[in-house]
């Protein structure tokens, strides 16, 4: 059996989840969160615990069981503590400004660049240089976050652009004659 699909989830208190008719939904404090159940896996709500086995002896079955129990528990912490991605931009005169659910960014092309933000994703701008994007979904964060640093990537040379505030970057060391 997986490693991961070993270990139960743990269900804190102030967090609902119920299991019916293929799906799965867990609500909690910063929202509701719904997966569909994957028929390889078997889950079971013993007294605040989730447990998740594969239901057969199938390999796919088995690596199913550590993803399904990965993802309900990423959903648990969702609705819990919630997850955010911290992007920094990095060149002279780019910087980003949170209007409600849109993100202006001002990164060196002739206009600025407005990004609307979808349901239950939250854009901050501590600093004009810095985002945090915040939500209880941790793949659709990742994949705003991902969408943002995509407007103007980190280049090589001078490491100018939008990059993840914990990435590191390579520079490259310039044509020598």
């Amino acid at each position: 059996m997986s490693r991961v699909g070993k270990m139960p989830v743990a269900i804190p208190a102030g967090v609902d989840v119920a299991i019916k008719d293929n799906q799965i939904n867990v609500k909690g404090a910063l929202g509701a969160l719904a997966l569909t159940q994957n028929a390889l896996v078997a889950i079971k709500n013993d007294a605040g615990q989730l447990t998740f086995a594969p239901a057969n002896d199938s390999r796919q079955a088995n690596a199913m069981s550590g993803t399904m129990r990965q993802l309900v528990n990423n959903m648990v912490t969702g609705v819990t503590k919630g997850f955010e991605k911290k992007l920094s931009l990095v060149g002279v005169g780019y910087k980003a400004q949170a209007q409600g659910a849109k993100l202006n960014l001002t990164v060196g092309y002739s206009h600025p660049v407005v990004m609307d933000m979808p349901a239950g994703i939250t854009v901050a701008t501590p600093t004009p240089t810095e985002v945090v994007i915040k939500g209880s979904d941790r793949q659709r964060v990742g994949q705003i976050a991902a969408e943002v640093r995509a407007v103007r990537p980190p280049e090589p040379y001078k490491g100018k652009g939008i990059r993840y505030s914990d990435e590191k970057i390579t520079i490259k060391e310039t044509k020598k004659k």
